[in-house]
């Protein structure tokens, strides 16, 4: 189809323990509010979902999508050479490409946007972020046979651009490209958000969470003048909408941008300066010292824990972001969770999202306090 722009979805996982299928449901929620809005756009056609979960097949499948169950085990799927047949198959010219919980609070205005841009204009790539991507529209959907198909979707974007020698441009910058489900940190943020979706919400409503300390960090946000640390794969652009709507001072170390996409994760070239702080503090003294500079902490800790070569399945690295430090297995990350949760200034801990979309769409909810 050459008039008007076809979605592909991926969704899949093995979710193994209480937090992770928590967090799976909430994915899967805002899942199919989003395909409700990717139908209310006049330019979208076919829209294909890839997942090996059931009953979300089976939902999706009564609201007209295209559903593809996959039966690979992990070891034999492929997330490029996947999508080149999707595309190859059914003919795909323009293409948008999304992963199973991205984008929650994306507006039908904003798709709306993207799809006549990427209809007007060929060969192009749009994302939604310049190094690690997970949503990407691109046209002529052939395109995608004249790369190596990356076995993630991060670098599909980059991987376009560079070895096809096409134009990459990025989304605008608001909660609707940014905001991504990553880690049940953005559950916190989401469950305060008006923008979610009407089965995003019911879900919520459902879930045991305690967002105190969420809300004790966005006093000190909304504060006047108060300080606050951020660390991990921090960018200019969210520094920069923070210092234009917030009274805020901002102590930033940002290390690691592209980590995953640059393959430095996978290589074990990824370090961390405070990584190697951490080391020499140990986690008491280290949030002693975050206590003596700020009020609160928003922390991507998955630099740090990249940087001690944690081998950790999902489920550990969300009981640490959720503080349930007991639960733990892991010696160094219990003893740092627990140090987290125990400090006298609320800690947020969470993915990359945390730090760019989530902080995003907690500015966005503060609104300006200028």
């Amino acid at each position: 189809m050459t008039d008007v722009v076809s979605v592909v979805i991926f969704e899949g996982g093995y979710p193994a323990g209480a937090v992770e299928k928590m967090f799976t449901d909430v994915r899967h929620a805002v899942l199919l509010d989003n395909i409700m809005k990717l139908q209310q756009v006049p330019q979208i056609g076919p829209v294909h979902l890839f997942t090996n979960f059931p009953d979300l097949a089976r939902e999706a499948a009564s609201l007209g999508v295209a559903v593809r169950e996959n039966n690979l085990t992990p070891g034999q799927f492929h997330f490029g050479n996947t999508l080149k047949a999707i595309i190859n198959k059914e003919k795909l010219e323009h293409v948008l490409y999304m992963g199973g919980a991205s984008i929650p609070l994306v507006t039908v205005g904003e798709l709306t946007t993207i799809c006549e841009k990427l209809l007007s204009t060929a060969p192009i790539v749009y994302s939604n972020n310049a190094q690690s991507a997970d949503i990407i529209a691109f046209a002529p959907g052939n395109l995608i046979n004249h790369i190596e198909p990356p076995s993630v979707d991060n670098i599909l974007a980059i991987t376009l651009k560079d070895g096809c020698g096409i134009e990459h441009i990025l989304f605008p910058n608001t909660i609707g490209f940014l905001f991504d489900l990553d880690t049940p940190a953005d559950l916190l943020i989401l469950a305060g958000s008006p923008l979610a979706g009407s089965r995003t919400k019911k879900c919520l409503e459902r879930l045991p969470l305690d967002i105190s300390s969420l809300e004790r960090a966005k006093a000190v946000l909304a504060g006047d003048y108060e300080e606050a640390i951020l660390l991990g794969r921090v960018g200019a652009p969210l520094i920069a909408h923070i210092n234009k709507n917030l009274k805020l001072r901002l102590r930033i170390f940002s290390e690691e941008r592209g980590m995953k996409a640059l393959g430095r994760e996978e290589s074990g070239l990824a370090v961390s300066l405070m990584g190697y702080f951490l080391e020499e503090a140990g986690p008491r003294r280290f949030f002693e010292y975050c206590e003596k500079v700020a009020q609160c902490a928003f922390m991507d800790t998955r630099v740090l824990m990249v940087h001690f070569n944690m081998k950790l399945d999902a489920e550990e690295r969300f009981l640490s972001d959720l503080g349930l430090w007991q639960e733990l297995r892991n010696p160094m990350l219990r003893e740092f969770t627990r140090a987290a949760v125990e400090s006298s200034i609320p800690v947020i801990c969470g993915g990359h999202s945390l730090v760019l979309g989530g902080l995003w769409a907690l500015v966005d909810e503060i609104g300006p306090t200028y």
